[in-house]
C-alpha cells in the first residue's frame, strides 16, 4: 500500500448550492457542496454550468453540479507551506521605541 503522500489525485463530482448575493449589506458568493467531504489544503473545486451574473439589489440561489479535485498529501503539504511563508511576509516586526537618538 502506498503512503498517503503519494496517492494520485481524486475527482467526484456532487451536487452543489451556490448562493450570490449583490446588495448594499453584502456582497458574497457562497458555494455548498452536498455528499461530499470537506475541502481541504490544496483541493479544488469546479462549478459547473454558465456564468452567473446577479444585478444590483438581487440575491440568487441556484442548484448546480460541481468537481472537487483531492490534492495528493504532497501537494498538500506544499500548499500549507507556500501559505505559511507567504503569511510571514505581512508581519512587521520592529524592536526600535520610534525614538530618534
Amino acid at each position: 500500500m502506498m503512503p498517503s503522500i503519494f496517492r494520485r489525485r481524486t475527482r467526484a463530482t456532487v451536487p452543489c448550492t451556490i448562493e450570490i448575493e449583490n446588495t448594499f449589506e453584502s456582497l458574497h458568493a457562497h458555494v455548498e457542496l452536498h455528499g461530499a467531504a470537506p475541502v481541504d489544503a490544496g483541493d479544488e473545486v469546479l462549478v459547473h454550468g454558465d456564468m452567473i451574473r446577479v444585478p444590483y439589489g438581487h440575491k440568487v440561489t441556484l442548484q448546480r453540479l460541481a468537481t472537487v479535485t483531492r490534492a495528493s498529501g504532497l501537494e498538500r503539504a506544499l500548499t500549507i507551506l507556500a501559505a505559511r511563508l507567504e503569511l510571514t511576509e505581512l508581519y512587521e516586526v520592529s524592536f526600535s521605541s520610534g525614538r530618534k537618538l
